[in-house]
């Protein structure tokens, strides 16, 4: 809630770089907290110094949406809590300290005031050399991870994305960064952000490790199989919409006219583009650079011990540390769970709904798409090449039937197996010479069932291009009877008067966005 709140203040105020004032002992809190709940090495790598926070925020800018985000840098991260207390008191600043930060409720208080008793000149060198090598690593297994995603990574303008197995090779790659990469490709194609770790990790390193695939996996709000035509060598990676609602989703955003016309200046990007260059001068090129790869925390220390990272005495408190702190978690999961009730009625994405879109509104859907929709009275004549269509019905004061833009609203949901059959069964419709007989008898109003029924046809036809399991996800837009109006993705639409896109700009870029640990 605290970062969202800042990206808002960060968004009203055209702010593309967030300063926040993380330092060496919230390093030190951190690296005891995860390690108490046996995190990998590149948790234990602790708090980048820069990471890309992105907003459900997006923008209109030189003809192309671009999303929103705010590069979180922490300056101060190789200085101590008593150098900041030193800086105040040599400039004669005031500070304030916050009194919640006591309370042994919390975590972070209870490890902090333990490090207290601890943070000798000796065991916070130690500490921070600990760190120092984890950050290494995940700076090794984060380069790896982006250069697998371009040399192996096809995404789709449908919202799924290509692996192409034989490219990637995953039996010459590292465990630790074929798990990295399957996480960040099921994060962007799915935009949950939670990360994948245990049986569900495994799973998914046992499948990706197996070529040709030949079987279907779904895991992390994404569905995998075989990429059709490509005998097991390719894979699909398709979001799926049989899993739960993240309970923390903002599936449905509508943009206000002030932020698609907002553009950012390009500033942040040079700022990216510098960082980026800076990275690749400091390449950490060969995995004997990384050390602790596919470790857990015990053994970290225990490698960290043997390679005299740290000393007997300083291994000896970190390990009570990670002790006392693993008793409290216990505990605590345990009052929990006990406490805890089955939730019945979980929604899934399938049944989402999104709230009603008025002509002209655009919004963001499941933080993948950008839809909007608008009826027009330009009406193009050479939407279908090759068939014959005539729309000199809808010249002068003639309006289609559908057209009643005061009341007329859509909502968005993902498609269906009624929507294809819709579609199907529009094809078949009669076509209809006499265009005065598709005129409602008291209105005088002209119906689309041509325009319609060859809409539908040009959509299938695209269809078939999709894989059948991409094919659920694609966004759909319905009246408020539930009526098919458009399906952007593929062309279709009821009406010529009605002008729809759907756009797949996913939240999250793939790769997470940039972040550094240097």
């Amino acid at each position: 809630m605290r970062y969202k709140i800042f990206q808002d203040v960060c968004m009203q105020n055209q702010i593309s770089v967030l300063l926040v004032a993380h330092h060496a002992d919230d390093q030190a809190e951190l690296f005891i907290l995860r390690s108490s709940r046996d995190s990998g090495v590149l948790g234990l790598a602790g708090m980048a110094f820069t990471s890309q926070v992105f907003s459900s925020h997006t923008n209109f800018c030189n003809n192309d949406w671009k999303n929103h985000s705010v590069l979180l840098v922490r300056p101060l991260l190789d200085f101590s809590k008593e150098d900041m207390y030193k800086i105040c008191q040599g400039s004669n600043r005031g500070w304030v300290e916050d009194p919640t930060n006591r309370s042994p409720l919390f975590a972070r208080n209870r490890i902090r005031a333990s490090l207290g008793n601890l943070l000798s000149g000796t065991f916070n060198s130690e500490l921070q050399a600990v760190i120092s090598v984890c950050r290494r690593t995940r700076i090794y297994v984060d380069q790896i991870c982006n250069s697998l995603i371009k040399q192996s990574i096809t995404v789709m303008d449908q919202g799924f994305a290509v692996i192409n197995l034989k490219t990637l090779n995953p039996s010459k790659i590292e465990d630790i960064c074929l798990s990295k990469f399957i996480t960040l490709v099921l994060q962007f194609v799915s935009q949950r952000q939670r990360p994948i770790r245990g049986s569900t990790s495994k799973l998914l390193l046992q499948y990706i490790r197996t070529i040709p695939c030949k079987t279907s996996l779904t895991a992390a709000g994404c569905y995998i199989c075989p990429a059709p035509g490509s005998k097991g060598f390719k894979a699909l990676v398709c979001c799926s919409v049989d899993c739960p609602l993240p309970s923390n989703a903002e599936s449905f955003h509508t943009f206000s006219n002030v932020e698609e016309e907002h553009c950012f200046s390009d500033e942040l990007e040079q700022i990216i583009a510098n960082g980026k260059s800076y990275s690749n001068n400091n390449l950490v090129t060969n995995s004997s650079q990384a050390q602790f790869l596919d470790m857990r925390s015990q053994s970290v220390l225990d490698e960290a011990r043997r390679l005299d990272v740290i000393s007997e005495s300083t291994h000896r408190n970190i390990i009570s540390l990670q002790r006392e702190e693993v008793s409290h978690f216990k505990s605590k999961t345990d009052e929990v769970a006990s406490g805890c009730e089955s939730k019945q009625g979980t929604e899934h994405i399938a049944a989402f709904l999104s709230e009603p879109l008025l002509p002209g509104q655009t919004c963001y859907f499941m933080n993948r798409f950008i839809i909007s929709w608008k009826l027009s009275k330009e009406i193009s004549s050479n939407w279908f090449r090759g068939e014959p269509l005539s729309l000199s019905y809808l010249e002068g004061d003639d309006h289609c039937c559908c057209v009643n833009e005061d009341e007329m609203v859509a909502k968005v949901r993902t498609t269906i197996d009624a929507d294809w059959l819709y579609l199907a069964k529009l094809t078949k419709l009669p076509h209809s010479d006499n265009f005065e007989a598709t005129r409602l008898p008291l209105t005088g109003k002209i119906t689309c069932s041509d325009y319609s029924r060859l809409s539908a046809k040009v959509a299938l036809k695209t269809l078939k291009s999709i894989p059948v399991a991409a094919r659920k996800s694609i966004p759909v837009l319905v009246d408020d009877h539930g009526r098919l109006l458009s399906i952007p993705s593929i062309g279709f639409k009821h009406c010529p008067c009605m002008k729809a896109s759907a756009v797949f700009k996913p939240r999250v870029p793939l790769g997470g966005g940039h972040s550094s640990f240097l």
